[in-house]
């Protein structure tokens, strides 16, 4: 009596594997039905039979191709990057801390973020300080129309800088110190 299970076949080892290959002689490790193509930079990919790495990817857990470009108009999110960038500075730090936590993966964005939390932070703080210390009114107002004129002129000149092909508006130190940490992340 045959059982109904016996018209599985039987186990054929694959035709790479060294120990089963010695019909041949040859210890090739070629698999024939599934060429192995490689990247000009000497890697080979998963989908093309090499072994996946990690630690080395750039989003997704997969590197990109040497003919893939990211997407500088692409927000996480999905929004628009002019208007993304320039919402950075509208509440001060409040809207910059917004944008870096939620906006991962476009770097124009995130520049922007950076750059809004250092250039209004200590601008607050030193209106705060302003208050605290009992200045008088007058150069208190003339400090808060400073502050607000700075976030205005910066919303602007972004959403302009945005549409003119992404150009970056680095304002002296903290811009070069937000450019650094879009580039060290």
């Amino acid at each position: 009596m045959t059982s109904q299970f016996a018209s599985f076949s039987p186990y054929t080892p694959p035709p790479d594997d060294p120990e089963y290959n010695s019909t041949t002689g040859s210890s090739s490790s070629h698999r024939a039905w599934f060429p192995n193509y490689q990247s000009q930079a000497g890697e080979t990919s998963y989908q093309s039979g090499g072994i996946p790495t990690f630690n080395n990817s750039v989003t997704g857990g997969e590197t990109m191709q040497d003919n893939e470009v990211q997407n500088q108009w692409e927000t996480r999110l999905g929004l628009r990057v002019d208007l993304w960038a320039a919402f950075a500075y509208l509440l001060g730090p409040i809207s910059a801390l917004i944008v870096l936590v939620l906006e991962t993966q476009n770097d124009f964005v995130r520049f922007h973020g950076y750059q809004s939390a250092l250039m209004t932070g200590p601008l607050l703080v030193t209106r705060l300080l302003l208050s605290l210390l009992r200045f008088p009114q007058w150069l208190r107002t003339i400090f808060t129309v400073l502050i607000w004129s700075c976030q205005l002129y910066m919303v602007v000149r972004t959403y302009i800088d945005a549409s003119n092909g992404l150009m970056r508006l680095e304002l002296p130190f903290i811009g070069v110190l937000a450019s650094q940490w879009v580039v060290e992340e």
